[in-house]
């Protein structure tokens, strides 16, 4: 039970992570969602300022023309008044409390004193007064709204004028209700608010619908990738819109990946198999038979099982590894760890490295350092005493050179080193005889390869590996 603690403690936190990731669905509306109601109240407002100010600017305009009439039909009656040469036509003056008022006051002189003149209300005022302000010059007309009457906000026009004939100076005002303005004000608003709320939701409703659809091919890969778990296909289909097919030939070529190495591996288990099956077969037939050399047998016939099972264990390592695109080694590293240990197990050899001491291949360190191993020690033991190594970048290839001071191998046997087991040296030296053997496998899954030559320098044999420049 303690075993358990720890998984679940450590599973916790990446379902969190899970559940924090959310629907790719609900990012896409709320996003839209976000941005279509910022867009939608930047311009309701804008367009709500545009229509109130038209609105505001007719009703003035109005305003300001009655006023302009009044001025022009103003005239100086006998005992100083004002009075008009024709009436106003607007019938709501001189209806009580109708809404539309006109006020024509006298504005005090440069003594400060009000002229002894009569005002000229208009009826609709009736028992009430328009304020004026006489402390500000309305030289040019002014506009304002105004409260003073309870229950009945004002929007006003005024001026002030010198009527010929007269030396006192009038302040003209006309004032209406904001009742019907405000009402207007109110409707359009309203208008507004309903007809942007309909179209906001009416476009969230389509950036809903519009992601539902532009991810339904995902839905589609989802379910194909269940039915190819299942067993009922092998591949993606090849239908899908064009943002998708890099997805769907990458999903295609990982299936084919994965069953290339599930073959291979089944492969290797066969041959490991079949190579095992002989030598099991001699010694139990030596036991069987009670064979004198039943010792000897077991020996010889175990060391063949353990050279085959090294020379798979290192190709299913190789494949195990390559499927790592991220692989990355540098060569001279992995040479100078390999220079090390040679000298170090064969005394009196000298290992020279030379060459591009940058360079990186796409192989796993350490498989690259097993094949340089191999190739290194190999030169060390059937040399003279002298190993030369040389790096070199051969785009897209990068070419290892490994030359030894040896007496080397006629060409026409050189291949028969890459045979598993083969061995040319019969001088009792240790070894395997799978050391190229191996080489040469690991190169090849990584798409590399390995020949031999003969060393121009040393005389020798010459070792060219080449791996894939990384």
């Amino acid at each position: 039970m303690t075993d358990l603690v720890p998984a679940q403690a450590g599973t916790l936190p990446t379902r969190r992570g899970q559940n924090r990731t959310g629907s790719l669905n609900r990012r896409m509306i709320v996003i839209a969602g976000v941005w279509i109601v910022i867009l939608l109240f930047a311009g309701g407002f804008a367009l709500d300022r545009v229509l109130t100010n038209s609105l505001v600017r007719n009703f003035d305009e109005q305003l300001e023309l009655i006023l302009r009439s009044m001025i022009g039909s103003s005239e100086v009656g006998p005992e100083g008044e004002i009075r008009f040469s024709r009436p106003p036509a607007d019938q709501r003056f001189i209806e009580a409390y109708s809404g539309s008022y006109y006020y024509i006051s006298p504005l005090p002189g440069a003594d400060g004193k009000v002229p002894s003149v009569a005002d000229f209300p208009s009826r609709s005022l009736w028992d009430r007064r328009l304020e004026i302000d006489t402390k500000h010059d309305h030289s040019s007309t002014q506009i304002h709204d105004s409260f003073q009457f309870a229950g009945e906000p004002l929007r006003i026009v005024e001026r002030d004028v010198i009527i010929p004939g007269s030396p006192v100076k009038w302040r003209f005002q006309v004032a209406q209700s904001r009742e019907n303005l405000d009402a207007q004000l109110k409707e359009l608003r309203t208008t507004l608010v309903w007809a942007f709320a309909v179209l906001g939701l009416g476009l969230i409703i389509l950036a809903a619908l519009q992601t539902f659809y532009g991810l339904w091919p995902l839905r589609r890969v989802r379910s194909e990738v269940a039915a190819i778990r299942s067993g009922a296909k092998t591949r993606v289909s090849e239908d899908f819109p064009n943002e998708l097919r890099p997805l769907t030939d990458e999903i295609n070529q990982l299936l084919a990946h994965n069953e290339e190495q599930a073959e291979e591996a089944r492969r290797h288990a066969g041959n490991l198999a079949h190579a095992l099956k002989t030598p099991l077969t001699v010694i139990t037939n030596a036991a069987t038979a009670r064979s004198e050399d039943l010792a000897d047998t077991v020996c010889r016939e175990a060391t063949t099982m353990r050279r085959q099972v090294d020379h798979h264990l290192a190709r299913a390592r190789a494949i195990g590894r390559r499927a790592s695109s991220q692989a990355r080694a540098a060569v001279w590293d992995s040479l100078c760890a390999v220079q090390r240990a040679v000298t170090t197990m064969h005394e009196g050899v000298t290992v020279d490295i030379a060459g591009d001491k940058k360079v990186e291949v796409r192989v796993e360190r350490q498989d690259l350092d097993e094949m340089l191993g191999n190739l290194v020690e190999n030169a060390a033991k059937y040399g003279s005493g002298r190993v030369f190594v040389t790096v070199e970048k051969s785009a897209p290839f990068v070419d290892i050179l490994v030359e030894d001071d040896g007496p080397g191998i006629p060409a026409e046997q050189r291949d028969e080193l890459f045979i598993r087991g083969k061995r040319l040296d019969t001088t009792g030296k240790p070894g395997t005889g799978l050391g190229l053997a191996i080489v040469r496998d690991v190169a090849e899954i990584y798409g590399g390869r390995i020949t031999l030559e003969e060393s121009e320098d040393l005389g020798g044999l010459l070792a060219k590996l080449s791996l894939p420049l990384g």
